[in-house]
């Protein structure tokens, strides 16, 4: 028999609005296992509205998730990319994330 235990994880949205409108987001999840007593951060959806980009507002964002990050005490904040992003790559290799590894995905 498997046991399957709610484990505790939560959100958080950051958003960016000009004029009343969002302009751009990101996520950053926080999750839990037994391996650490700190949880560790998922960076997910960062976007950008197509007449914003280039203007340093992801960057913000995403700077402010990392604030957050280490203010959550995270022991290590992860992000994925497709493999046809070679610039969000490098973006993100000046924003102080390595490459790691891979991700593994099933579209359920």
């Amino acid at each position: 028999m498997m046991d399957v235990i709610k484990a505790k994880a939560e959100g958080l949205r950051f958003s960016l609005s000009r004029e009343g409108k969002e302009i751009a987001r990101a996520y950053l999840f926080l999750m839990y296992n037994d391996l650490h007593q700190e949880p560790f951060g998922l960076l997910e959806d960062v976007f950008v509205e197509e007449t914003y980009r280039k203007q340093g507002l992801g960057t913000e964002l995403v700077h402010q998730v990392i604030m957050a990050a280490k203010e959550k005490k995270c022991y290590k904040l992860i992000c994925t990319s497709r493999h046809s992003r070679p610039l969000v790559h490098a973006w993100y290799g000046k924003l102080g994330f390595k490459d790691y590894g891979k991700e593994f995905r099933m579209d359920l």
